[in-house]
């Protein structure tokens, strides 16, 4: 074997490791953040699909159910239930569309984003220590590819709920 063909051999074989952790790590990341939603929910006896519709909510809200359930991957039923505890609870209103006085709208009250705020601020600390080790080009490379792996997630699941 030539040493051209065995060093592309080498590069690729380090590649496919090189990948393979990095999917061992972001299983990792997904298990430590499901961790510490638990942990939250928790403290705020919130359920986990609660807080998770809650984030929605807050990330991409307000939300009609409909919108809401297919970004959950919940059952409209199943929303309903989420949908109750979250206004009994004080974290969400239901308000008409005031573009379909027919429809309603789901928002998060602002004052309460602030007990969940408090909550993750040990994270965000942490993650501002991690991101001071990087340079901007770094970080640059570093949310792209977290942007990019976010869609190839939204893809997968896709792929899942159609069949």
């Amino acid at each position: 074997m030539d040493s051209t063909l065995s060093g592309a051999t080498s590069t690729a074989r380090r590649r496919r490791r090189l990948t393979n952790h990095i999917k061992e790590h972001v299983r990792g990341l997904n298990a430590q953040l499901t961790l510490l939603n638990h942990q939250i929910g928790a403290h705020l006896d919130l359920r986990d699909a609660d807080l998770e519709c809650l984030d929605l909510v807050s990330r991409h809200g307000p939300l009609g159910p409909t919108a809401l359930a297919r970004r959950a991957g919940l059952h409209p039923a199943t929303l309903t239930g989420v949908l109750d505890r979250l206004e009994r609870g004080g974290w969400v209103v239901r308000t008409p569309n005031p573009s379909d006085r027919r429809a309603i709208l789901v928002q998060v009250i602002k004052e309460k984003e602030a007990e969940i705020g408090y909550l993750l601020s040990g994270l965000n600390h942490a993650m501002d220590d991690v991101c001071a080790g990087y340079d901007d080009d770094e970080l640059t490379t570093i949310a792209d590819f977290l942007l990019r792996s976010v869609k190839a997630g939204e893809i997968a699941t896709d792929e899942l709920s159609e069949g």
